[in-house]
């Protein structure tokens, strides 16, 4: 017997404007940039990359370069993209913000189970970087 296997997509899920902010809001709340443009990306290609290409004003290639992982897009080119996705940042306290973590644990567990397919290892320190550490704490 055969048992075929599909990967998760977190854009199949992205099906409304409400779910589309909880799982932005937390991955901007894991602090990983990465994660944070993971989500970005799942949501461009819930809501089509050629549409969200023409509402941001950038260019699909550029589109492409600004959400994969390890990319580190202006702040500008951020509030560009998630204005063409119907979504705004927005301050608030911390503890209102610790109040809605706590409310919606499902969504965050989505978002960290389709960051973990793209997050890559630390790269090791260099050797002579290793050594002086080693001399200075003897």
């Amino acid at each position: 017997m055969n048992t075929k296997v599909k990967e998760f997509d977190a854009a199949d899920y992205l099906d409304s404007e409400e779910v589309i902010a909880a799982y932005l809001q937390d991955a901007l709340e894991d602090g990983d940039p990465n994660v944070f443009l993971l989500a970005v990306a799942d949501v461009v290609k819930a809501r089509s990359m050629t549409r969200v290409s023409q509402d941001s004003g950038l260019g699909r290639e550029s589109l492409y370069k600004t959400i994969k992982p390890g990319a580190r897009p202006g702040f500008a080119t951020v509030t560009r993209l998630l204005g063409a996705l119907g979504v705004k940042l927005q301050a608030v306290p911390a503890t209102r913000a610790a109040a809605a973590r706590k409310a919606a644990p499902a969504q965050k567990v989505a978002a960290k189970q389709g960051a973990a397919r793209t997050r890559k290892a630390k790269p090791a320190k260099p050797a002579a970087a290793k050594a002086a550490k080693k001399r200075t704490t003897r």
